[in-house]
């Protein structure tokens, strides 16, 4: 089984509109704030069950961070100035992002 390396850092990065995240293998990737809008693991962007994806309006472009809440070791809730907050993104999640848009 492979250990999925810890996030070290965590900065979102206002100006730039991206979230940085560090890893403990000294991995390091710069999210925009649209694509972890976009691509938010909450059942209201995801959908439930297998099923395709719901129809989504657009992400703004400026769309912002306005809070971010840790939960337990495993993940962080985003919370964007569109209103929207309900996704848990995992610390899988966010590598799995980061390596995308690497």
């Amino acid at each position: 089984m492979t250990v999925m390396p810890w996030p070290t850092e965590l900065r979102f990065q206002k100006s730039a509109a991206r979230l940085l995240v560090r890893f403990e293998d000294e991995a390091v990737f710069e999210i925009p704030y649209k694509r972890l809008r976009e691509e938010s693991p909450s059942a209201e962007v995801r959908g439930h069950g297998s099923g395709p994806r719901p129809p989504q309006p657009p992400v703004p472009a400026d769309i912002s961070v306005t809070k971010a809440d840790p939960i337990g070791r495993y993940a962080v809730r985003i919370h964007f100035s569109d209103g929207h907050s309900s996704g848990l993104y995992t610390w899988k999640q966010l590598r799995e992002l980061g390596e995308a848009a690497a």
